[in-house]
C-alpha cells in the first residue's frame, strides 16, 4: 500500500490528481478536525499544537483594542459584521508575510506553518528543524560574505510561495506532521556550531520567514557566542517581522525569482511588488546583501526580464551588490523543461557586467570563469572559486592586493 508521504510527494511533482476516488484539496493545509478519517495525522498534529508556542505577528479580531482596518479596507462597511457568527471562533489574520492570511479556527495559513487554535496563532515548527547540515558558505550562495567559512545550516517546512521550478521543495511544501522531528531548543542549535567550529549559522532550503521566531531567537544566542547568523529567503515577508530579523542577522541573500509580476503570479504563488519592497529594506539596513536569480527557461530568461532585473538592481542598490545566475535542473512541477545552458547564463552576467554591475557571477557551473569574483578597477581575480571551494583569496584588509581597490563585502 502506498504511504501518507510518497502520495504528497507525487501531489507535489504532478500537482492536483485523482486516483482510486481520492482527490486532493486546494486547500491541503486545512488541519483535519475529529472525524477525518486519517486518525493517527489528527493525532500528531495534536501533538504538535499541545507543544507548540504562540506565534508573532498576527491579530485576532476578538484581541483587546483591534483595528479591524488592518484587515478591512476604510471603505469597507464593516459595521455589523460579526466574527462570532454561529459559534465559531475568532479569525486570525497573519501579519508575517506578504500573503496576509485569514485563518479560520482549525486551519493554517499558505505556509502551513501556523495555525489558528480558537482565535490565537500558533507555530508548528518553533525548534523542529527537519534538516541540519555544516555547508560552505558559498553553497548558500554568499561570495561576499566570509569566503571559506562553514555554515551550520538549518531548515522547518513551509513556505509562502509555490514556486513550480522549487528545487527544495521536499521541505518547502511538506506541513510539520510529514516528519517525525525533535523539539531542540535555539541553545542546542548555537552550541552545536560551536561545537563544530562554524562561524556562521545559515536558515536556509525552506522559507526562513515561517519561522521568525525560532530564528530570532537563535540569533541572538549566536551573537552572544561570536557567531554570525545568514537567512536565505524569497523575500516575502512584511516590514515588521524583516525589521526585527534584520537587527539580529549579518547577511540575507534573496531569491529574485524573475522581474514580472504575471511570471511571479501565474509561475510562483505571489507577487513582484512585496521581494522588491523587502530588497529596499534590507539595503538601508546594516545586513549585507546578496542576490540570486535562478534563470528558468522559456519562464525568465527573457532579454525583456534580465534586463528589467538588472536595471533595478543597479538603479535601487548600485553596482556592488552581488547578483548570481543560477542554473536551473528540472525538478518539482518543471521536469518537462531542460537545464539552463551555460550560454543563458554567461548572456545574463555579460549583461549585467555591460550595465555597470560590479559582481554578477555564473552560478551553478562549477569551474567556469563566472565564479570568480574580479576587481573593478584591475579586473584581475581577486577570488577564485571552483564550485563551492575557495581555491585563492588575493585580498588585504577588504582591498584588492593588485590595486588597492576596496572590494564590497564582509571579510573579516
Amino acid at each position: 500500500m502506498i504511504s501518507r508521504r510518497q502520495l504528497l510527494i507525487a501531489a507535489a511533482r504532478y500537482g492536483p490528481f485523482a486516483a482510486a476516488g481520492l482527490v486532493l484539496p486546494a486547500e491541503s493545509w486545512r488541519w483535519p478536525l475529529p472525524d477525518d478519517p486519517a486518525e493517527s495525522a489528527f493525532s500528531q498534529i495534536t501533538e504538535l499544537i499541545r507543544q507548540a508556542p504562540k506565534a508573532r505577528f498576527w491579530i485576532s479580531a476578538a484581541a483587546p483594542g483591534v483595528d479591524c482596518l488592518k484587515c478591512h479596507n476604510p471603505a469597507d462597511d464593516i459595521s455589523d459584521r460579526l466574527h462570532h457568527a454561529g459559534g465559531r471562533d475568532p479569525a486570525v489574520r497573519c501579519l508575517l508575510c506578504a500573503q496576509s492570511c485569514t485563518i479560520l479556527n482549525g486551519e493554517r495559513g499558505k505556509c502551513g506553518a501556523r495555525i489558528n487554535v480558537k482565535g490565537e496563532l500558533y507555530s508548528l515548527v518553533y525548534g523542529r528543524p527537519m534538516a541540519t547540515q555544516l555547508d560552505p558558505i558559498e553553497k548558500k550562495p554568499f561570495y561576499h560574505f566570509l569566503p571559506g567559512s562553514g555554515a551550520f545550516s538549518l531548515a522547518t517546512s513551509g513556505c509562502p510561495l509555490r514556486c513550480k521550478f522549487c528545487q527544495n521543495w521536499q521541505l518547502s511544501q511538506a506541513r510539520p506532521e510529514d516528519y517525525d522531528t525533535a523539539i531542540i531548543p535555539p541553545q542546542e542549535i548555537v552550541a552545536t556550531a560551536v561545537g563544530r567550529s562554524a562561524p556562521v549559522i545559515a536558515f536556509t532550503y525552506n522559507e526562513p520567514t515561517v519561522f521568525t521566531e525560532y530564528l530570532v531567537d537563535i540569533a541572538r544566542l549566536a551573537r552572544k557566542q561570536k557567531r554570525r547568523s545568514v537567512m536565505v529567503s524569497c523575500g516575502y515577508m512584511n516590514p515588521e517581522p524583516l525589521a526585527e530579523m534584520c537587527q539580529v542577522l549579518d547577511a540575507i541573500k534573496i531569491d529574485l525569482k524573475g522581474f514580472d509580476p504575471a511570471f511571479y503570479r501565474n509561475v510562483c504563488g505571489a507577487e513582484l511588488s512585496p521581494v522588491l519592497r523587502s530588497i529596499r529594506q534590507i539595503a538601508k539596513s546594516r545586513v549585507h546583501l546578496e542576490i540570486v536569480n535562478l534563470v528558468v527557461p522559456t519562464l525568465n530568461d527573457s532579454d525583456r526580464m534580465l534586463s528589467g532585473l538588472v536595471n533595478w538592481v543597479l538603479g535601487e542598490l548600485g553596482p556592488d551588490v552581488p547578483i548570481h545566475f543560477g542554473s536551473f535542473h528540472p525538478d518539482y512541477q518543471l521536469l518537462n523543461l531542460p537545464p539552463t545552458p551555460v550560454q543563458t547564463l554567461e548572456r545574463a552576467r555579460d549583461l549585467a557586467l555591460s550595465k555597470g554591475m560590479h559582481y554578477p557571477f555564473v552560478g551553478n557551473v562549477p569551474g567556469h570563469a563566472g565564479n570568480h569574483t574580479y576587481c573593478p578597477e584591475c579586473h584581475r581575480i581577486v577570488i577564485r572559486r571552483n564550485g563551492f571551494f575557495v581555491l585563492e583569496l588575493n585580498l588585504k584588509n577588504g582591498h584588492c592586493k593588485y590595486c588597492g581597490r576596496a572590494i564590497a563585502g564582509v571579510w573579516a
